[in-house]
């Protein structure tokens, strides 16, 4: 009988009745998700079962996150710790919050069974833009009527839902201890909170970012696959504070076509040149360190950090104004790798990010390429497995695959000097030709370096001065061990940043500055190759400019555009503060709410001082018009998920 009532004073009971109730829903998505599969199935020829358990396992981790987005507030009311929840009304309050709020996410979530057909892709927030037009309802009733038999889903998933729920009743135990029972519940409701939390977020780590729709890549062989992981109500959540997308009219489409086109023509001229396509993205690597790159700063003494770059570009064709499209380290690798920039918000983690696109690594592949990306930071950090997943690389290599935590430096990754030798004994094992893709890790806050290097690098003013050394020492080691490899010679060498850091230079804090990144090509079977290029460049041009290298024979798009042809219209896009800028020539433009707001001779004028808006320069209405037909054709792509030829 005493442990009876120690027993029930701890509240086991509703903690069970809980989770009972919590995984009701969880087995009603995971049914959802197989129905959508077999409704869909024509979308999905090639899933084994092997991939679909894969997939269904890979599902649970979203419809937990939606779970408990959606079941908030009844988690909190039902595990409040007082006698009032045991009363009839309380209990019906409850219960009609459990049931619509679920019914109404499972409704959305089959919706989708029907509309998938029509944008390939999960429903997300910008669904609701059509309650600005007063017609969402409307349209929704609409839907379940042209598509009958979603409603008969929708309500035998309800009728299970309630069913269930009625057997799960919780009923007042009075032999209990009201002191142990009032704290024992104060404790769950604090830690089932901090649980949900853990379960929103898809992990409590430090390196784990809030899931979003780009992770369900992971679980994927294929982009479109990531519908089937993912459920709606999770991708719609995930995306309500994102700014969408708007379609925009600047220009006819024969106008739009001839002022900007992101469609590349295949070289049907030369044949394929399948030489090895190595690109290293080093964090934080901006043109400020990089000492032969500012020649004009210290009255030519400035040496800057890099000392092996330096070397490097001496042997490289060096694009000595580029510049990133963006300022963080997830706004880099679709813009280096598959061209795509971060624009309004970034693309791994937008609304936009599970759409099928094609990539350095997708293009290579089918001429035969092996592919690999490296990151040394712990699997799933920063998103990026699950985006090169969907970018069509084989393979991704991290700290699991590392698999020395020894060489772990605390923070974030796997040192560099030890991960870029790892890097190249893995290249070494692969099969010619492949292409490979490291994003370093090192030359990042809290800007440490390993223990036996203290007091060996040049100190600097600023605190990234010193690892960002330790990531030039790494990387002349790396080229030391490849250049011993019988691929070396047959290799494409690119070497850029993922973005920007900190400066202590003046000219890149400005706007444009704090952009300034080196763009290096090193090949070494062609050391003619070489020299300083004032073309203005940007990351979006790497991937255009490498499949131009190899006389790729097939049409792709690309956002940028090849940095080697002197006839393009080269220019430099990227989105800082709600505005967009277009850099070309030596100006530029900054525009907002559809009007130029800004514009700068930033080679004149390197602080941006002086507005130029009011005084008339020629080229300053084809900017802007350039600058409209890019922000057009990206947006239609993106929403209408055209980012592939077909």
């Amino acid at each position: 009988m005493k442990l009876n009532k120690k027993l029930n004073s701890l509240n086991l009971q509703e903690v069970f009745i809980l989770l009972k109730r919590l995984l009701i829903v969880i087995l009603l998505y995971s049914i959802s998700r197989v129905l959508f599969y077999f409704y869909n199935i024509n979308h999905f020829p090639d899933i084994t079962f092997s991939r679909f358990l894969r997939i269904m396992q890979g599902g649970i981790r979203f419809d937990i996150a939606a779970l408990f987005y959606i079941n908030s507030l009844y988690i909190l009311l039902y595990l409040l710790p007082f006698n009032f929840k045991y009363k009839k009304t309380y209990k019906k309050i409850l219960k009609y919050i459990f049931l619509i709020t679920n019914g109404i996410a499972l409704a959305i979530n089959t919706m989708d069974f029907f509309y998938f057909d029509f944008i390939l892709k999960r429903s997300t927030a910008d669904v609701f833009m059509f309650a600005k037009e007063g017609n969402i309802f409307h349209l929704f009733i609409l839907f379940f009527t042209d598509y009958w038999i979603g409603l008969v889903i929708w309500i035998s998933l309800m009728l299970i839902l309630i069913f269930l729920y009625r057997k799960t009743d919780i009923n007042k135990n009075e032999n209990i201890n009201k002191l142990a029972y009032y704290i024992s519940g104060l404790f769950w409701l604090i830690f089932i909170l901090y649980f949900s939390v853990i379960g929103i977020r898809g992990g409590f780590t430090r390196t784990t970012r809030p899931i979003n729709l780009n992770n369900a890549g992971k679980y994927t062989e294929k982009p479109i696959e990531t519908a089937i992981v993912l459920n709606t109500p999770f991708s719609i959540i995930r995306t309500i504070n994102k700014k969408p997308l708007e379609l925009k009219n600047y220009f006819t489409e024969d106008e739009l076509e001839a002022i900007y086109s992101p469609i590349h023509q295949a070289d049907t001229i030369n044949n394929f040149d399948n030489k090895n396509v190595v690109i290293f993205i080093i964090e934080s690597m901006g043109k400020e360190y990089i000492g032969s790159l500012n020649k004009n700063i210290d009255n030519g003494n400035y040496k800057g950090f890099m000392p092996f770059v330096d070397s490097l570009i001496q042997q490289s064709k060096t694009f000595a104004r580029a510049f990133a499209n963006g300022r963080k380290s997830i706004d880099a690798l679709p813009s280096v790798t598959a061209s795509i920039p971060a624009l309004v918000n970034p693309y791994v983690s937008s609304k936009y990010s599970t759409n099928t696109i094609n990539s350095i690594a997708s293009l290579l592949k089918e001429k035969g390429y092996q592919t690999a990306f490296f990151h040394g930071a712990p699997n799933g950090s920063m998103g990026f497995e699950s985006f090169v997943k969907i970018a069509g690389y084989d393979k991704y290599f991290g700290m699991t695959e590392y698999n020395n935590d020894d060489d772990f430096d605390g923070s974030w990754a796997i040192w560099d000097e030890e991960f870029f030798q790892f890097y190249a004994n893995e290249i070494n094992k692969m099969k010619e030709p492949f292409h490979t893709t490291l994003f370093s890790a090192s030359s990042h806050h809290p800007f440490k370096v390993p223990e036996k290097y203290n007091g060996k690098f040049k100190k600097g003013t600023l605190p990234i001065h010193i690892p960002i050394q330790y990531t030039d020492m790494a990387l002349k080691k790396f080229f030391e061990t490849a250049s011993k490899m019988d691929w070396y010679k047959n290799t494409i060498f690119v070497i850029t940043a993922d973005h920007c850091s900190q400066s202590a230079i003046d000219k890149y804090k400005t706007e444009i500055g704090s952009f300034s990144i080196p763009i290096i090509i090193f090949e070494p079977s062609k050391p003619n190759f070489k020299g300083l290029d004032s073309t203005i460049t940007q990351q979006i041009d790497i991937m255009p400019t490498i499949l131009n290298m190899l006389n790729y024979d097939k049409d792709f798009i690309s956002f940028g555009n090849n940095m080697l042809d002197t006839s393009a219209n080269h220019f430099v896009v990227n989105y800082i503060n709600n505005t967009y800028q277009i850099a070309q020539d030596n100006f530029v433009l900054q525009y907002r709410n559809d009007k130029v707001i800004a514009i700068y001779n930033f080679e004149k004028d390197p602080l941006l001082k002086h507005n130029l808006i009011h005084q008339q320069i020629d080229n300053v209405k084809d900017m802007k018009q350039l600058l409209q037909a890019f922000i057009q054709q990206y947006n239609y792509r993106m929403i209408n998920n055209e980012l592939t030829i077909k």
